[in-house]
């Protein structure tokens, strides 16, 4: 038994089952886990920079996007001139 770093839940898992660089999933609390050490067992909070550098590439696309929208009605604009 071991618990999670993050909300503090008693994680059941095989400790013997597992090897360092294992993930698993807190069910509490949803938390990525990864584990860090095996004697004694040790869990980290896995980085989900992953999902947040989608979502920057996104916010910079929809950007692009809006960049694109005005260059088009400036273009309007002068053709109207």
């Amino acid at each position: 038994m071991v618990n999670c770093p993050m909300c503090d839940a008693v994680i059941d898992v095989d400790e013997e089952e597992l090897d360092e660089g294992d993930s698993l999933t807190c069910e509490e609390c949803g938390a990525n886990l990864g584990v860090s050490g095996t004697s004694p067992l040790e869990l980290t909070p896995e980085d989900d920079d992953d999902d947040d550098d989608d979502l920057d590439e996104d916010e910079d696309f929809d950007e692009d996007e809006d960049d694109e929208a005005e260059e088009e009605e400036e273009e309007e604009e002068d053709e109207w001139k």
